[in-house]
């Protein structure tokens, strides 16, 4: 729509002048109508243009640009218009007065349109350029002709019409924005201007009518043009001002035109005429003026640039002198070529020491490589100019007093700008930074009392060693035994130093490429990138230095060590790997002092199984969960029960039935072992009194419950509770278990035979059994385990388990010690016991434990039997 309303007028106008030119219609109307037509519709949408540009940004500084416009091709139309009407001898003054006033409103609205100046200054530079361009174009056509001179009224229209065309060149070449729109509007005026100065000058000669149709053809034409131009302006198509180029305050081409133009016009018409009239000579010297006064201009805003360029350069100055970086220009030969002043105050550095010198010669020489890659890659990026992310060099650099300090630069590639042309380096000192940065990594991952890594510290270089494709290594957990203890009896200050010592002695030990790390409390963990032999001789290595005694001011600390292995390529992640290490450090605390373990599947298993009966162990006894059987012991000669075991069952609904080999161990680590043994007590002596009073029961305890100081005192007690004779109740002991604590265990079993209980020394001979035992111990009955009682036919001539049953059997009796044979599983067992002197046995070859019911039953068919 916006075509056709700029199009159609003037293409109905030039339709019009056409059919002047071919007789259909008098010149001079139709000359009137088009140009009546074509600026009734420029004028009408150039105003409304105005006012919607001023409703749209609120101010009249765009808007009047399009009024003023709009006023200068209303102008223009009036100067043609009023022709017909005019007296033909008033027809030159009247054109000549249109020309006057469309020059000056379009000058006027081609220097208000945006980016075409900026500043009062700048507008008044290019009215004096126009002014002096057109009065040397003025002068030239004046003197040019031949016969020389012109009448009065085509020489104001010339000077007229030269200024309006020079101005509005000027204005469009030197716009800075909204080129387009300039060009349109500039075209326009031009055309506006050119046609009507040349009706003036044609009116003057009285030329045809059809020579006064075609200059009219552009008056018609120029209103499109203007009105297009003003359009693109207020559309936005392209950006909005942004101010006037200072490189042209000075120095541009147009400024030597009109000299030129009026020195060759002279030289001509002095060689061709030899004379100047008064009219030449006023029209030379007008250009004077004119070029003076630009100049005036030009000068004075050369001035205020230069002064505001001085400001901002001792502004400049002060920034850069006081800022917190040093600034360096590197040509692309990698030299210093100039050093901010900040680099005294800040590096100790002086121009001497730095400008003309090859900058990665300035960092230190292990970092110069990277520093020279980053600088050649930037200079080979021909996309790293303005709008790139600078460069980030991270390098020593020595500074005035030879110090290797720590900083980190950014390298900005300014080449593309010429008035630097080079790169811009910005230095910063980087080095409290980097101490905070290794002070808080100190802090955040190494252990504070012995400067070993930490937990933190220690899970990341496992997930580091994994990441590496290939690689094998392994991980020990290594748990500290008895460390409570020192810090219970000897103070944590103690502790503290053994802690200490722990840390030096594995930083000595493990290897360089290792890492020692302090888990928590006694646990510590070793990395090592060695592969299962290797490591698992690191851990021996270990438990050598670190079982060592430690002298300590005042005291000698001994301490206990189990390590548990891993390999790091195993588990799911990080956290599984260290809990498979783990879990082989517990098994080997459970096996013994100062071990070392493997993790394996198996392992886990049995770590799980542990774990469950550790978590469903306690309150088992008062859930109702523990349960009693009974083996019976046989007379070997006439098969009569004398006595029975009284072996523990643990019936648990979680884990089925566990048997006492692997529930005692449990309960004495949970410390639950004292309750588990005094039910076993009670629930046995409540079971004996229901029994035949010619039979006895025996009761296995374990050492911590004889090392019990109430121990005898609850036997008494629970004796008198069930009104059970002494002489009935067996209280058993392992040989194997009787351990280094000899004292108290014969201490114990003394006061149960002050009672009138009797003592039994259970397994002798699974273990190094040791006849002292027989000697010291005060036993009365002695229980020979299986090991020592062979198969017959199994070992012949010169074979031990004869003899040596022989010989317990006959130290026992000589000590007044009842025998019991125990494990018998064959009738070959049974009579090589019976032939060794046993009168007592017991084993599945004779009878298989039973809860008490049936164990009753098995009593009542026996007992009632005849010998």
């Amino acid at each position: 729509m916006r075509i056709v309303v700029i199009a159609g007028p003037p293409t109905a106008a030039l339709v019009t002048l056409v059919c002047a030119g071919a007789g259909l219609i008098p010149a001079l109307p139709a000359m009137a109508a088009a140009a009546a037509l074509t600026a009734a519709v420029g004028t009408t949408r150039l105003v409304r243009l105005a006012l919607r540009i001023h409703a749209r940004v609120h101010s009249f500084g765009p808007c009047r640009g399009a009024g003023y416009l709009g006023l200068g091709v209303l102008a223009t139309g009036l100067s043609v218009v009023l022709l017909p009407f005019a007296p033909p001898d008033a027809r030159e003054p009247i054109t000549t007065v249109g020309l006057a006033f469309a020059a000056v409103l379009s000058v006027i609205g081609l220097l208000l349109l945006p980016g075409a100046a900026t500043t009062t200054h700048a507008r008044l530079r290019r009215v004096f350029d126009g002014a002096s361009l057109g009065i040397s174009i003025a002068f030239a056509v004046w003197l040019l002709p031949p016969n020389g001179g012109m009448p009065p009224s085509a020489l104001a229209a010339a000077l007229i019409g030269s200024f309006g065309l020079a101005t509005a060149t000027v204005i469009v070449l030197r716009v800075v924005s909204y080129r387009r729109a300039a060009w349109l509007c500039g075209s326009g005026v031009g055309l506006a201007i050119g046609g009507v100065g040349a009706l003036a000058i044609i009116l003057a000669y009285q030329a045809p009518a059809w020579v006064l149709l075609i200059a009219a053809a552009p008056v018609v034409v120029s209103p499109a043009l203007v009105l297009a131009g003003a359009a693109r302006t207020e559309s936005g198509v392209e950006p909005a001002p942004v101010g006037e180029p200072e490189s042209h305050l000075s120095a541009y081409p147009l400024l030597t035109i009109p000299a030129a133009v009026a020195t060759l016009a002279a030289a001509w018409h002095l060689i061709t005429v030899g004379e100047f009239d008064r009219t030449s000579i006023v029209l030379g010297l007008s250009v004077i003026p004119t070029v003076v006064a630009r100049e005036v201009f030009a000068v004075s805003d050369v001035r205020r640039y230069a002064k505001r360029l001085s400001t901002q350069e001792a502004h400049f100055r002060s920034l850069v002198s006081g800022a917190g970086d040093l600034t360096m220009v590197v040509g692309e030969d990698l030299r210093v070529a100039w050093q901010s002043p900040a680099a005294a105050r800040l590096f100790g550095l002086s121009d001497a020491d730095v400008v003309g010198r090859p900058f990665p010669d300035l960092m230190h020489p292990e970092d110069a490589d990277d520093v020279l890659s980053v600088l050649n890659q930037v200079l080979a990026d021909k996309d790293g100019g303005e709008g790139a992310r600078p460069a980030l060099v991270p390098a020593r650099l020595r500074d005035g007093h030879g110090t290797w300090r720590d900083t980190e630069s950014t390298v900005s590639d300014q080449r593309g700008i010429p008035e630097v042309a080079a790169l811009v380096v910005h230095i910063r000192d980087v080095g409290e930074r980097r101490h905070l940065e290794r002070t808080l990594h100190k802090l955040a991952f190494t252990d504070q009392l012995t400067g070993l890594a930490n937990r933190r510290e220690l899970m990341r270089t496992i997930a580091t060693q994994r990441s590496v494709e290939g690689h094998t290594g392994a991980l020990l957990v290594i748990d500290l035994h008895g460390l409570a203890g020192v810090n219970d009896n000897r103070g944590r200050e103690v502790g503290d130093a053994v802690l200490i010592e722990v840390g030096r002695r594995l930083r000595a030990t493990v290897g360089s490429d290792d890492v020692a790390a302090r888990l928590a409390g006694d646990e510590f963990a070793v990395v090592t990138v060695e592969g299962p032999v290797v490591a698992y001789a690191l851990g021996t290595r270990l438990l050598t230095a670190l079982t060592e005694p430690y002298l300590l001011p005042g005291a000698t600390v001994h301490i206990y060590v189990s390590v548990g292995l891993a390999e790091l390529a195993g588990g799911d992640g990080v956290d599984d790997v260290l809990r498979r290490a783990d879990l082989a450090r517990r098994r080997a605390g459970q096996l013994g002092r100062n071990r070392i373990e493997w993790y394996d599947a198996y392992l886990e298993e049995q770590l799980v199984r542990r774990m469950d009966l550790e978590r469903e162990l306690p309150g088992a006894a008062s859930r109702g969960e523990l349960d009693l059987v009974y083996q019976p012991v046989l007379g070997l000669h006439d098969g009569q029960p004398v006595g029975a075991e009284a072996l523990l069952r643990w019936r648990s609904p979680a884990l089925g039935t566990v048997l006492p080999s692997e529930l005692l161990p449990v309960a004495e680590d949970l410390g639950v072992i004292g309750e588990i043994g005094q039910w076993v007590l009670q629930q046995s002596c409540r079971q004996l009194a229901s029994w035949d009073p010619r039979l006895w029961l025996s009761v296995n305890v374990s050492p911590i419950e004889l090392a019990a100081p109430d121990f005898v005192s609850q036997v008494a007690a629970t004796l008198v509770t069930n009104r059970l004779a002494p002489e009935r109740l067996v209280i058993e002991i392992a040989e194997g278990r009787v351990g280094a604590d000899t004292p108290t265990v014969v201490t114990q079993l003394a006061g149960l035979r002050a009672l009138g209980v009797r003592t039994a020394l259970d397994d002798f001979g699974a273990a190094q059994a040791s006849l002292a035992h027989l000697r010291r111990l005060p036993i009365d009955i002695l229980k020979v385990d299986r090991a020592l009682v062979g198969e017959q036919g199994t070992r012949q001539n010169g074979g031990i388990a004869k003899p040596l049953i022989d010989v317990v059997v006959s130290v026992g009796r000589r000590l007044g010690m009842e025998i019991i044979a125990e494990g018998l599983e064959s009738g070959a067992q049974i009579e090589q016991a019976r032939a060794a002197g046993c009168q007592l046995g017991q084993g599945f070859a004779l009878a298989h434990p039973a809860p008490a019911e049936r164990f009753e039953a098995f009593l009542a068919e026996r007992l009632t039997q005849p010998n």
